[in-house]
């Protein structure tokens, strides 16, 4: 065989070679479609249940914690094995069933880690050999087992605590233009399984309340459905994140807490208990709770929880309070007040009672917010006392009647801060506090120009900060009742120039 002849032999075997080996390449892809398989699917996706996990695309961040973490709610966590340079990690739950009730959970439920979503499925590992896990995995891995049966948390796991699913929930509600109560969150939250305890407070100057749940699967769930959502419409957002604290320790049903477990704890500290017919109000109404929720019912049924107002229709759902308590020795210290909450129509004193006094707000849902705000707040020296009042308006005195100036006007006020339907007005809206924001500043307004003016106004300022554009600013009063009195005092104050300033309480802190 010449050269020639030597050369073309030798590439037709490398084109039959090629041929054979591209053959053999699209018969094994056709071999694996027709059995069903799918080539972006990893091939242990059809393992059989395992108590041993594979967990895929981990960010590359992701700490040994955050991964136990995303069993715990399922059960004991055994074993881990953490693949770094794979993105990976292998799972190994106490038993089979915990491990395929975490799978079938996680198959509607998507898994997160660092706001990463990741992905689980069985392993072909019935169980993970313990000899390759470093020694801190093995003691956080004993310090979970411990308090899975019933221990005390130790500092070694409370940074798996902190990231696992813990059976109580901490909540923040921002935006509260409406009052939540007990059960307003007891009939939202049982939706995903079983509220034992819970606990409000103020912190912060916002609204939070701690939630157990009887399982902390439920808990879980119930954080990734509702955080961010909206009780009411435009208004009253969830802010929902799990609690370090694995169990609420409530001493008294009343409307502040309520151990649903313990229905005989005593109300304590001469709080109200719940009244039970509520929740029932409640649970009729119970598919409208998020979002599109009647927020004058919402707010009547909030009332009625604290024992003010009865739930028959509307019952009690003026837009009327009765002011009790007062100072006498001030004239009319209320209008301001009222307006960080409201517009108020209306103020009358009693006659034979100058202690205290109607107010007309412009509706129910207002008087609700100023009544949940303003109840026991303390205002020049006297704890005032502020309850719905059984008449629908307030009433002007009959014309030639002298009243001895008692009653006073304000519809027509230029004031009236929340006339715009949807106005921003409504999402700065917050309890008392020793802050203040002021808006409306002149420019040439200075720092020292308005601590004295709020110092004249008989408290102590103990801090102050301009913003950017120095047409707002931070001020803090030593305390809540002096805030309060500096908001009397100084809301829609003449600057000069016709320019009036604006106070409201601050959620924030200087």
């Amino acid at each position: 065989m010449d050269q020639m002849h030597l050369c073309l032999y030798c590439m037709m075997e490398m084109n039959l070679n090629l041929y054979q080996s591209l053959t053999s390449i699209c018969a094994k892809i056709l071999d694996g479609a027709s059995n069903g398989s799918d080539n972006k699917k990893p091939r242990v996706e059809e393992a059989p249940p395992s108590r041993v996990l594979h967990i895929r695309k981990l960010p590359s961040e992701a700490s040994e914690t955050e991964v136990i973490a995303l069993g715990l709610p399922f059960g004991k966590v055994t074993n881990i094995l953490t693949l770094k340079g794979k993105n990976q990690a292998f799972l190994e739950m106490g038993t089979e069933e915990a491990a395929i009730t975490m799978v079938n959970y996680y198959s509607t439920v998507n898994p997160h880690i660092r706001n990463v979503p990741v992905f689980i499925q069985y392993s072909n590992h019935k169980e993970l050999k313990t000899d390759a896990l470093n020694q801190r995995t093995q003691a956080v891995l004993q310090a979970v087992s411990a308090v899975q049966s019933g221990g005390s948390p130790s500092s070694d796991v409370q940074e798996v605590l902190a990231a696992a699913s813990s059976p109580v929930l901490r909540i923040i509600i921002d935006n509260m233009f409406y009052p939540v109560t007990l059960d307003v969150l007891q009939q939202i939250f049982s939706k995903f399984g079983t509220v034992m305890k819970i606990i409000t407070f103020t912190k912060n100057n916002q609204f939070q309340a701690l939630l157990q749940f009887s399982d902390p699967a439920n808990a879980n769930q119930a954080k990734l459905a509702l955080d961010g959502q909206n009780i009411y419409n435009s208004c009253c957002t969830l802010r929902i994140d799990f609690s370090k604290l694995v169990n609420l320790n409530v001493k008294y049903n009343n409307d502040k807490s309520r151990d649903y477990t313990r229905p005989e704890l005593p109300a304590g500290d001469g709080q109200p208990s719940i009244d039970p017919a509520v929740a029932a109000a409640f649970s009729k109404d119970s598919n409208s709770l998020l979002g599109a929720l009647n927020p004058l019912s919402a707010a009547a049924a909030a009332a009625a929880a604290a024992g003010r107002v009865a739930l028959a229709g509307q019952a009690g759902s003026s837009g009327v309070l009765l002011v009790s308590n007062l100072n006498e020795e001030v004239s009319n210290p209320l209008t301001n007040t009222k307006r960080v909450y409201g517009d108020v129509q209306r103020v009358k004193i009693l006659y034979n009672k100058k202690d205290s006094a109607l107010i007309q707000m412009s509706d129910a849902n207002q008087a609700q917010l100023a009544m949940s705000h303003l109840n026991g707040q303390k205002m020049y020296g006297k704890i005032i006392r502020v309850t719905l009042s059984k008449h629908q308006t307030v009433a002007l005195p009959r014309d030639g009647l002298d009243d001895q100036g008692l009653t006073k006007d304000y519809a027509n006020s230029p004031l009236h801060r929340f006339k715009k339907p949807g106005s921003k007005n409504f999402q700065n809206i917050f309890p008392p506090s020793a802050t203040l924001h002021l808006s409306n500043i002149p420019q040439d307004v200075t720092e020292d120009d308005l601590r004295l003016l709020f110092s004249n106004s008989g408290g102590t300022v103990k801090a102050f900060k301009f913003f950017q554009d120095r047409k707002m600013a931070l001020i803090q009063m030593s305390t809540v009742e002096e805030a309060i009195q500096a908001l009397i005092d100084l809301h829609n104050y003449n600057m000069g120039g016709n320019q009036h300033l604006r106070v409201s309480f601050s959620k924030s802190t200087i």
